[in-house]
Formats: C-alpha cells, sequence, structure tokens
C-alpha cells in the first residue's frame, strides 16, 4: 500500500446547460455540454485511523469537514463495495471557487475515487469508477472522465465529444456563493413549461470545429435567469466582461462564477485585468480548455 496518492481533477465549464422541466424524482432533464478548463483541485489521501479530511486554499473555510462532503462520501462507497474499512485522511487543495457552479465537489469526490482506488489496490474498472460517480451526484461521472462531454439524463450519462482547438476562458469569482438547489427552485418558478432540452448541433460543430466565434454565438444557460434573479449583481460582472471585449459571457453552471470565453491568451488576460478593476468579482482567472479528467500525479 502506497504511503500517499494524490489525484489533480479540473473544474468545468457549461457551455451548453439546456434544462427540462422538474420530473417526478426532484431532478431535470438536462442537455449539458461538458467542457473541463485548467482549474483543478488536487486531492491527496494517506491511511489513517478513522475517515477525516482536511481543505486549504481560497475558500477552504466554506469546505465541509464531515461525511457530508462528497469525497469522503466517495471513499465510503468504494470501501463498502471491496470490503475495505474507509480509513483514510483526504486533503483537498482548493484551486476551483467554492460554491461557484464549476463542479469543485464532484471534482473532490471523483479525486477521491481514483485517489483510494490507487491507495487501496482496488482495481476498480472505469464502469464501476463511472457507476459510483452517478451515485454520488450529476456532476461527478464527468469530473472522473474530463475533456468535453454531452451530459444527458440528470447530467450523468455522458457521450465524449471531439473539440479541434483550444479555447481561452476568464472566470470571475463572485463574493458568496449559491446554492444550486435554490437555484434550480427559481427556475422552476420562472420556467414552469420547460421544453424538452436538446443540444445545440451548431454549438456541438463549433467546439469540434474549434471556432471560437461560433462557439461564442451558441453557449447558452438557461440557469442563467434564475442565478441572475437570486444574485443580482452577477449582471454587472457580467457587462465588465463584455466591455472588456469577452466574446461570450454567462454564467457558469446554478454560478455564481460567471464565465467570460476570449479570442486568444492575450485577450483572457485583458479581460481578467478589466474584471478585476471593475470591481464586480472578488478575483478572476484565467484557464485553457479542455482539459484532462482526474489524474494521478
Amino acid at each position: 500500500m502506497s504511503a500517499s496518492v494524490t489525484v489533480r481533477v479540473p473544474a468545468k465549464v457549461n457551455v451548453q446547460l439546456a434544462v427540462g422541466a422538474a420530473r417526478p424524482d426532484g431532478f431535470h432533464d438536462l442537455a449539458n455540454v461538458f467542457l473541463a478548463v485548467g482549474l483543478y483541485d488536487e486531492v491527496t489521501v494517506t491511511p489513517a485511523d478513522e475517515p477525516r479530511v482536511t481543505c486549504e486554499g481560497p475558500g477552504a473555510d466554506q469546505v465541509p469537514l464531515d461525511r457530508t462532503n462528497l469525497a469522503v462520501r466517495a471513499a465510503e462507497l468504494l470501501a463498502a463495495r471491496h470490503g475495505i474499512d474507509p480509513d483514510v485522511h483526504l486533503h483537498i487543495a482548493k484551486g476551483i471557487p467554492v460554491a461557484g457552479g464549476m463542479a469543485g465537489g464532484s471534482a473532490d469526490a471523483a479525486g477521491a475515487l481514483v485517489a483510494c482506488d490507487a491507495l487501496w489496490g482496488t482495481g476498480a474498472s472505469h464502469a464501476e469508477l463511472i457507476d459510483i460517480c452517478a451515485e454520488l451526484g450529476s456532476d461527478v461521472p464527468f469530473s472522473l472522465v474530463g475533456g468535453a462531454a454531452l451530459g444527458t439524463g440528470r447530467g450523468e450519462k455522458l457521450e465524449p465529444l471531439d473539440v479541434g482547438g483550444t479555447f481561452f476562458w476568464v472566470f470571475a469569482v463572485a463574493d458568496g456563493g449559491l446554492s444550486t438547489p435554490a437555484v434550480y427552485r427559481e427556475f422552476d418558478r420562472l420556467t414552469p413549461a420547460a421544453p424538452a432540452p436538446e443540444a445545440s448541433p451548431a454549438l456541438l460543430a463549433a467546439l469540434r470545429d474549434g471556432d471560437v466565434d461560433a462557439l461564442a454565438a451558441t453557449v447558452t444557460n438557461d440557469l442563467q435567469p434564475a442565478a441572475l434573479s437570486l444574485f443580482p449583481s452577477l449582471r454587472d460582472t457580467l457587462a465588465a466582461g463584455t466591455a472588456a471585449g469577452a466574446l461570450a459571457a454567462l454564467v457558469s453552471g446554478s454560478g455564481p462564477t460567471t464565465a467570460f470565453l476570449a479570442r486568444d491568451q492575450v485577450s483572457a488576460a485583458r479581460v481578467a485585468d478589466a474584471l478585476v478593476a471593475s470591481g464586480t468579482c472578488r478575483t478572476a482567472r484565467v484557464a485553457q480548455s479542455p482539459a484532462p479528467g482526474a489524474t494521478l500525479l
């Protein structure tokens, strides 16, 4: 058994998030086009006398350090399947905004799963890991695989997508967070008769061709009106990024992080500087996509 294992996991941006009406089970059918981006958390696991989790980095004080943490649940589920005591110390180094709509908690769960599998030598198959990820949450399977994918069902059924180039993004981190369930409740209030979600052929073609202008013209997020309703100041952030030359601006997932598509790395740096100077966000981070999924370091 190794002394410790570290796994790096990426954030995500939803370049399309089409949301259907609430299902009887409370979830929503989605057409969710995920793109992994180069902002990362690192999850390190070491043997311990009992399960515990620690966290460092921006927003670490907001991360639960008990069994509600998805990384802990990931370790428990894998251990239960293989008859192992989940006695492990999980240490999370945060680089993904916390409660920011970029799947940081889901990334930590995927990272913990891969790290514990390596630490314990369980030899879980890819299909088993994906199955556990889907049990943990709708975004967790994508955090495992990375790259780009279309998520259907509640987002957990993944179809890999080709990406024909590199896209440059700026992510403006807001002061404060948004609850994903609260954003979906507001979506239901604002959109009582949501149509069945479908992926945009034009957006999928833009990704495949690496066409930044076509992608900018087709990015959409059905949760954005709900996020703006609950967090109105995000409108000022979106406006500041657009004024600075971003080709597209949208709320990332359920928010409140906002995402800005830039033409190139120089333009991205200029947009990031302008966003910070505008005073409409806490900080701004530049990242490229696509990025690899959970990776052993």
